[in-house]
């Protein structure tokens, strides 16, 4: 197969806006050698230092969303959920969905001849993550539209009366989505529980309000960064057709490689905080000061060449195994807050891409908008449109 790293020297597309909106305060340690990174993330006496941290109340730990925890707290949580993230339970239950909703969703847009991609790959992700979270009374379909209306408020930047405009129809669309989605899941499984989270929850005594929070923090972990890392990649795949040839052709080991490294490139989250909780050393970090705040900037570390090799800004599948690495990186963390969810992301985004690319005169007809979230320290692709024959 060909080398796709003899490409353009710099392939990524969101460095531009990265570079424009991603700020670490200047009191806060930038980390940027996957050594270091690696280190900071697995020191369990480190505690997870990201936004919303400092303002969740850990006085309940069974009533915190996991992504808050740590500790034996977090070691609890993680170890209960672990079984919804295996790779038995992607192929067993979740690859069926991952390829039963994207044929549905490519026949749509084959009856259409065209479709917009953050929409129809927004409902894919709802499809998988509402099944592991248990919001499975209502459609995927049905649900997309809130959760998005829901999102795009919530993390709004928007300032003055704008602002206060946001908040007004966060709490409305909120209410939606409980009403609509998660209230009838609720009563489902007080009937008769799942194998989900919501059955999880419950069977701790959990409030409605708790596990509201729960549904929107897997939405955001899972829906809303998979369907980012889906349009990126098939973005790549368009602007590329070397890149394409070579997906379409791979098993699935060699796919898998290829997204990894568009991954590498185009982190979907760029920072990832950390605080020390007192005073202490680490061999590779030194001496931290209590209250002392660290942050990983992944863009630099997957820039780093000592650690990912030369041209650490081209796409070259054969990267990771030529330097004696892990495809992923630092992509989706490491240590006891490694991404729970990163394999299924990556089937998700297997699955969708592979079928979109042998659709019949398949064509990118808009390249997406780029934008920035600065709340989620993310990019975000928008308006993305993709034709095809009709048929």
């Amino acid at each position: 197969m060909q080398n796709q790293s003899q490409g353009p020297l710099d392939q990524r597309k969101s460095a531009r806006i990265a570079a424009r909106g991603l700020h670490i305060d200047p009191e806060v340690r930038r980390i940027a050698t996957l050594d270091e990174s690696r280190a900071l993330m697995r020191n369990g006496a480190i505690l997870q230092g990201g936004p919303g941290s400092d303002e969740v109340d850990v006085g309940n730990p069974e009533h915190v969303p996991v992504f808050y925890l740590d500790g034996d707290a977090h070691r609890q949580r993680r170890a209960a959920i672990a079984r919804f993230f295996t790779p038995k339970a992607i192929q067993t239950r979740y690859r069926a969905i991952m390829e039963e909703t994207t044929a549905r969703l490519l026949a749509e847009m084959r009856a259409q001849g065209r479709a917009r991609l953050d929409r129809i790959t927004f409902e894919l992700t709802v499809a998988v993550a509402a099944d592991i979270v248990g919001l499975t009374e209502t459609t995927p379909t049905a649900m997309a539209p809130r959760l998005e209306r829901l999102l795009r408020t919530a993390f709004s930047q928007a300032r003055g009366v704008g602002k206060w405009r946001d908040r007004l129809l966060r709490a409305w669309y909120g209410y939606r989505f409980y009403r609509a989605d998660v209230a009838p899941a609720i009563r489902k499984r007080r009937g008769q529980a799942g194998d989900d989270i919501i059955s999880q929850c419950l069977a701790k005594g959990y409030s409605d309000k708790a596990i509201l929070i729960e549904c929107m923090t897997y939405a955001t972990a899972g829906m809303v960064t998979t369907r980012e890392y889906i349009v990126m990649v098939a973005w790549h795949m368009f602007d590329n057709p070397a890149l394409r040839e070579d997906f379409l052709a791979a098993d699935e080991d060699r796919q898998m490689a290829i997204l990894l490294e568009i991954l590498r490139i185009e982190p979907i989250a760029a920072v990832l905080y950390r605080t020390a909780p007192e005073e202490m050393a680490d061999a590779r970090l030194g001496a931290l000061c209590k209250g002392e705040r660290l942050a990983v900037d992944l863009r630099a570390v997957h820039g780093d060449e000592r650690a990912v090799g030369a041209c650490p800004h081209a796409i070259d599948p054969d990267r990771a195994a030529r330097e004696g690495q892990k495809g992923e990186f630092m992509s989706f963390g490491d240590g006891a807050h490694h991404c729970p969810g990163w394999q299924v992301a990556l089937h998700e985004t297997r699955v969708f891409v592979d079928a979109l690319l042998r659709i019949p005169g398949i064509a990118l007809e808009r390249a997406p908008d780029l934008s920035w979230n600065a709340g989620l320290m993310s990019y975000e692709l928008r308006n993305a449109r993709v034709t095809c024959e009709r048929g």
